[in-house]
């Protein structure tokens, strides 16, 4: 009795903790369950992110009766490979495995088959699976997650912390044969929300417009961004080719690259704004001076640089214009190697934008030591430097903003859980050149929509100002400039007194036409005349119109002010039949629809029986430029869908409206 009493208190007491873990080990196993992520929403408070329940399965192998019996039930449901997961489950119980996963975030009809087999040795515990609603909508700023939930890419991958959440732990108890019994779980935390600048409807007609023109041009690849230069706000991020982050698995490593901060380039003109900017701001150069452009030709430290056309005698803004490599250069060299390095890493060249993005690259600048004499005739004119589509579209923004750059940012803010603000974004902000340069240089660049290489940049209803780039790329053979390889581009803003929106536009490698004035000016275009109207931008210039009277008033009468329409009682567009029921007192608004058939787009009339209430007007047959703009005009949010003609509407023509009430238009190019 001595001896087993010492015995058990040896056991009891010497080796208490060692025993007590060995038994924890052997009756309790524990399962770590992923956190719901936080949601991603865009400006507008619509959702683009988010978790959804689901379940996934696991095996215990030494409870499982028969492995091969067990293997082909769960394949048949799961559409797995009976032969492998028999093997996993006979190598995890040979290895004394207590755990092995079968299948992992199973949709909600398929786990429920599942359960229904009832089958010995197989459990489930509930996890969250990321969806994002939207499909391929913004998927480059999104980015995606790994099957263990976390971000591998976008904002996704940036912001993982927060959105992570904290992780839960699930216990299971076993009796002495490894026969769960009982179970417990502490619940995981949902992370924090992410609140983007994105604008979901600004970001699908932009990608829109940029898939079309990436396919019309038979390119490579294209990138569009569309910057807020008052707040740094990226309203819109896109690249084409896109991809569906709700199944990355198959796609190639190239797709899921972003672009817009990975693609090194040789901007070409458009980053001729450097040199025409520091020679303003410097004083050395005034818009109506007049420089030589020598018949088209310079020599730069035994180097000759020519002009694509011949140029004499130019003003510094038609050089502008017409894009004189040889006056950029001479602006250059007025300025100086050092002065002019320190405006490419003012306006932000060389170094990151700090875009909350991950994989942003700093671009190409050397440093002034490593110039070469003969480096001015090459950056001056957008050579000898790489650059990003962002840091692009951030540097024009600048010259938009007065002269003050504000860093770019895609996230507006923070929330937790209870929708309390935890973060919200304050973006830093520096001046590149002063006030009066920039708006000096602004309707300088206007003359380039307007005289110079970006006449197919022109606004419909709004003024515009930007620089074409049409740069050769390198050919990684010979290391030299190639002669079928080009990057077309356009960056430009509007209206240009005061500018809303900066649009950046880069197509790589188009077939055929490839000057960014036939190539990228026009999705500049396209884009703005959508979105100036559905951001409730006023329109300062004439609309374009044929020669008919009829679209000469239809113009006129599209600048008036929607409340002054309102008040004015019933209208008619010249030569729209008058409804027979006008006199009766009631409110709609009504499609001049012979306008329409015979292709155009004709003016929205009113016939006020209240001061307030409105009608849905017809909108079949309209483009998706005139939907946003009288959408905008009446205060009601576009829910876009498709391209072309308008064919379909949530509401019925005729239905009364409210301020802010979202229109949902299906679009097709079908007759």
């Amino acid at each position: 009795m001595l001896i087993i009493g010492g015995r058990l208190i040896h056991l009891q007491v010497w080796q208490y903790e060692e025993l007590r873990a060995r038994a924890r080990r052997q009756q309790q196993r524990e399962v770590t369950t992923n956190s719901p992520r936080g949601l991603v929403y865009d400006r507008q408070g619509r959702e683009l992110a988010r978790s959804l329940d689901s379940e996934s399965f696991f095996a215990e192998p030494h409870a499982v009766k028969d492995m091969r019996e067990t293997a082909e039930q769960l394949a048949g449901v799961l559409g797995a490979d009976a032969e492998a997961l028999t093997a996993r489950l006979t190598e995890a119980q040979a290895a004394g495995k207590k755990f092995v996963w079968l299948a992992r975030k199973v949709e909600a009809g398929t786990a429920a088959q599942v359960k229904a087999l009832n089958l010995a040795g197989v459990g489930a515990v509930p996890e969250p699976k990321r969806y994002y609603p939207n499909g391929a909508l913004a998927s480059h700023v999104l980015g995606f997650v790994g099957t263990d939930d976390a971000g591998l890419a976008g904002v996704e991958q940036y912001y993982n912390a927060a959105l992570d959440g904290e992780a839960g732990k699930l216990w299971v108890e076993g009796d002495g044969r490894r026969r769960p019994y009982e179970s417990r779980e502490v619940e995981a935390q949902i992370g924090q929300s992410v609140v983007l600048t994105i604008d979901r409807n600004v970001q699908h007609q932009t990608e829109q417009v940029l898939q079309a023109a990436v396919g019309r041009a038979r390119a490579k690849s294209g990138t569009a961004i569309v910057l807020d230069p008052r707040t740094g706000e990226i309203l819109a991020l896109a690249n084409a080719p896109t991809f569906d982050p709700n199944n990355v698995l198959t796609l190639a490593p190239g797709v899921r690259a972003n672009q817009a901060l990975q693609n090194i380039y040789e901007p070409g003109s458009t980053f001729k704004i450097v040199a025409f900017a520091a020679a303003l701001e410097e004083r050395l150069a005034k818009p109506d001076q007049k420089i030589d452009c020598q018949m088209g030709a310079i020599k730069v430290a035994g180097r000759i640089v020519h002009d694509h056309t011949a140029f004499g005698t130019l003003t510094i803004t038609e050089a502008l214009a017409k894009s004189s490599n040889v006056a950029a250069i001479k602006l250059g060299l007025r300025v100086g190697d050092e002065r002019m390095y320190g405006y490419m890493r003012r306006f932000g060249f060389g170094q990151k934008t700090g875009i909350e993005l991950p994989g942003e690259t700093n671009g190409l600048l050397r440093p002034v030591a490593r110039w070469q004499k003969s480096s001015m005739g090459s950056l001056a004119i957008g050579q000898e430097i790489g650059v990003t589509p962002m840091q692009m579209v951030v540097a024009f923004g600048a010259l938009a903003n007065d002269g003050v750059r504000v860093a770019p940012h895609l996230v507006r803010e923070l929330r937790d859980a209870e929708g309390n603000v935890v973060k919200r974004a304050q973006p830093e902000t520096h001046r590149v050149v002063s006030e009066q340069t920039a708006r000096t240089l602004r309707p300088m660049l206007e003359s380039v929509t307007v005289k110079g290489t970006a006449k197919l940049a022109r606004v419909d209803g709004y003024s515009a100002a930007g620089k074409t780039g049409t740069a050769q790329k390198i050919d990684p053979r010979t290391r030299t400039y190639s002669h079928t390889k080009h990057v077309a581009s356009f960056v430009g803003f509007a209206p240009v007194d005061q500018p809303s929106l900066v649009i950046a536009v880069v197509i790589d490698e188009p077939i055929g036409a490839y000057h960014g004035g036939d190539v990228a000016a026009p999705v500049f275009r396209e884009i703005a005349e959508t979105v100036l109207p559905y951001l409730n931008v006023q329109p300062d210039t004439e609309f374009k119109t044929d020669e008919t009277p009829a679209r000469e008033q239809l113009a006129a009468r599209r600048d008036r002010p929607l409340p002054e329409m309102l008040q004015a009682g019933s209208h008619h567009a010249p030569g729209a039949p008058k409804d027979k029921h006008n006199a009766a007192p009631a409110t709609r608004i009504e499609a001049v629809r012979q306008e329409r058939r015979a292709g155009e787009v004709g003016e929205l009339v009113f016939a006020a029986a209240d001061e307030r209430a409105l009608l849905m007007p017809d909108l079949r047959g309209w483009s998706v430029r005139d939907v946003a703009r009288v959408c905008a005009q009446l205060g009601l949010e576009l829910e876009a869908h498709g391209e072309g003609r308008a064919t379909r509407q949530n509401i019925a023509a005729g239905e009364k409206l409210a301020a802010g009430q979202i229109v949902q238009v299906e679009f097709s190019r079908d007759d």
